[in-house]
C-alpha cells in the first residue's frame, strides 16, 4: 500500500463539499473532457453506462439560468403553479422521520444562520433559493440525464459517476455543487439542451473555481461517526 496515495485520495474525498459561491474564472474544455473521461470508469450494472452529460456554458447557460429563474420567481408568487413544475421522480420522502428530518433542519438553518438569514426573512430566503438557479455564479453546468426506459439502478449508476466527476474535479483544483433543485424545471432545461423526449434529468452539477473569500464556502456539513451507521456482522 502506498501511504502517500492513500493520503491523497482520502484528502480529495474529505475536502470535497458543496460550494455555493464561484468565481467567474472559465474552465478549460479540455479539463472538463479529462474529468468526464476519468469519471466514466464508474461501475454500472452489466456495464450499461446509462449516463449522458450535457456541458452547458456561454449563451445556453445564460438562457437556462434566465428562464428557470423566471419560472422560480413566478412560482414563488403563485404557489398554485407548483403542479406544473413537478419532478419526474421523488428525491425526498413524502413523510420525514427522525433522524433525517433533524439533519435536514440542521443543514438548512446552519447555512441560513451563517448568511444572517432568520426564519422570518422570507425575502432573503427566497433570494438564497434563487441562487441555486444562478448556479451560484459557476461558469459551467453539467446536466446528467438517463433514458426513461431505464430502472432505478440507472440512477444508482449515474450517482456513482457524478461522485467521480466531483472528485476528479476536486483533484484538479475545481469545486462543485450537486443540485437536484433543477429537476423541478426539467421541462425547461431539457428543451434548452435539445434533449430527446426519452431522457430524464437526474441532477445538475455547478462546476467552477470556488470563491475563497465568500463566507458561504466556509459552511461544512458534519458527518455521523462510523459507529452510528455501521453494523459489523461476524457471528
Amino acid at each position: 500500500m502506498n501511504t502517500e496515495q492513500v493520503r491523497y485520495v482520502d484528502n480529495v474525498i474529505t475536502s470535497r463539499h458543496s460550494v455555493r459561491a464561484f468565481l467567474d474564472t472559465p474552465v478549460a474544455m479540455q479539463t472538463i473532457h479529462d474529468i468526464l473521461a476519468v469519471a466514466c470508469r464508474a461501475p454500472s450494472g452489466t456495464n450499461t453506462q446509462p449516463w449522458k452529460v450535457y456541458v452547458v456554458t456561454g449563451n445556453k447557460r445564460a438562457e437556462m439560468i434566465n428562464r428557470v429563474c423566471s419560472a422560480q420567481i413566478e412560482l414563488l408568487a403563485k404557489p398554485e403553479l407548483r403542479q406544473h413544475y413537478s419532478e419526474t421522480f421523488a428525491y425526498y420522502p413524502e413523510t420525514w422521520i427522525s433522524p433525517y428530518i433533524g439533519r435536514r433542519r440542521e443543514n438548512g438553518w446552519g447555512l441560513y444562520g451563517l448568511l444572517g438569514i432568520q426564519k422570518t426573512d422570507k425575502d432573503k430566503m427566497a433570494a438564497q433559493q434563487l441562487r441555486n438557479f444562478q448556479l451560484f455564479d459557476a461558469p459551467v453546468a453539467l446536466c446528467f440525464t438517463v433514458n426513461t426506459v431505464m430502472g432505478v439502478g440507472a440512477k444508482m449508476d449515474i450517482a456513482m459517476m457524478m461522485q467521480n466527476v466531483m472528485l476528479a474535479a476536486k483533484a484538479r483544483g475545481l469545486d462543485t455543487c450537486p443540485q437536484a433543485a433543477w429537476n423541478h424545471f426539467h421541462g425547461i432545461v431539457l428543451e434548452i439542451l435539445g434533449a430527446p423526449e426519452d431522457e430524464e434529468l437526474v441532477c445538475t452539477i455547478a462546476l467552477g473555481y470556488a470563491d475563497p473569500e465568500h463566507i458561504v464556502n466556509s459552511f461544512i456539513t458534519p458527518r455521523e461517526a462510523v459507529e452510528n451507521f455501521t453494523v459489523f456482522v461476524d457471528q
